[in-house]
């Protein structure tokens, strides 16, 4: 398995949780999916070689994603 196979494996084990999240701080699903979708090509373009909890990760990026939108 490829590095991004597996790293699209595993942001889409934890897509319910990031949407989640997304949307408890927006306040609206369709926000919550832009928010998750923009995380998802920040780590698609990202170095991820030395993230030791690659969910802590992408929890933060969604994070700092929905707080640029407010």
């Amino acid at each position: 398995m490829e590095e991004h196979d597996w790293l699209a494996a595993r942001f889409e084990a934890r897509r319910t949780y990031l949407r989640a999240v997304a949307y408890w701080m927006l306040g609206s699903l369709s926000e919550a999916d832009d928010a998750v979708q923009e995380s998802w090509i920040r780590l698609s373009r990202s170095d991820t070689s030395g993230v030791e909890n690659l969910g802590g990760w992408l929890t933060t990026i969604v994070a700092r994603v929905c707080l640029e939108r407010i």
